[in-house]
């Protein structure tokens, strides 16, 4: 009895712990995104297209015609399968540089996809192989560990445990591999058209809202690896 309690303070004193942790490591990223967005989504009278307008005609100059632009109050993104760059309304009508970065961006995802990039149809292919696996951890941490550490069941948590820490290691796989389609699609694709379209006064500025684009996903990297270290952590103290 003395050995359960003992272990489920050590649970609830490192809990505690990831969830600073997990406070300050994630949240803070979010917000920095969230103020790039908006510092820089003032519109700007004399630009020449909005979000749309500036879509299509990327569109049109690099022969992606059957990439649609679409509207989506999912957020932003590439729809690989149905070949469309599905932008939040807001953005599709504005004269902001947020806008038209963001439809860059997702436009950059385009251009991979039609040069069949192949770290993209990597990581569409771990996503849809592995989603069972995803949802699955995630019942296991949320509902069954806690209901199993309650009840003090250690050769439970010994197999729950290496099961949940496999499922983070494919989402850590998933997280670097989708950073690396992020930073192309923002550096590689996205920038050197805007410097191009874009006034040289705009072009840090739109830099750094295509470096927010990519960082989003920096946020699931820095979760999964704090709850893989949380977990092995508490793996290693069952004997």
């Amino acid at each position: 009895m003395v050995i359960i309690i003992r272990f489920i303070k050590y649970v609830i004193i490192n809990m505690l712990v990831f969830l600073f942790l997990f406070l300050v490591l994630t949240i803070v990223p979010i917000f920095w995104v969230q103020y790039i967005f908006k510092k820089n989504d003032k519109v700007i009278s004399d630009m020449p297209f909005n979000g749309f307008e500036f879509g299509q005609e990327l569109l049109r100059e690099l022969n992606l015609s059957n990439v649609k632009i679409e509207e989506t109050k999912l957020g932003d993104h590439y729809d690989l399968e149905e070949k469309k760059v599905k932008i939040l309304d807001s953005r599709l009508q504005k004269k902001s540089l947020t806008a038209i970065s963001i439809i860059c961006h997702e436009i950059g995802h385009a251009i991979q996809h039609s040069e069949n990039y192949a770290p993209l149809e990597t990581r569409t292919k771990i996503v849809k192989n592995t989603q069972w696996i995803n949802k699955f951890s995630m019942s296991l941490i949320y509902v069954v560990l806690p209901l199993v550490v309650s009840f003090g069941a250690f050769p439970l948590i010994k197999i729950l445990l290496p099961l949940i820490l496999l499922s983070l290691i494919i989402g850590i796989v998933i997280h670097l591999i989708t950073l690396e389609v992020e930073l192309d699609a923002s550096f590689n694709k996205a920038y050197p058209i805007m410097k191009l379209k874009i006034p040289v006064i705009y072009h840090s500025q739109c830099k750094s809202i295509l470096r927010a684009a990519a960082f989003t996903y920096v946020v699931g990297v820095i979760r999964n690896f704090l709850s893989l270290r949380i977990l092995w952590t508490l793996l290693s103290r069952i004997k």
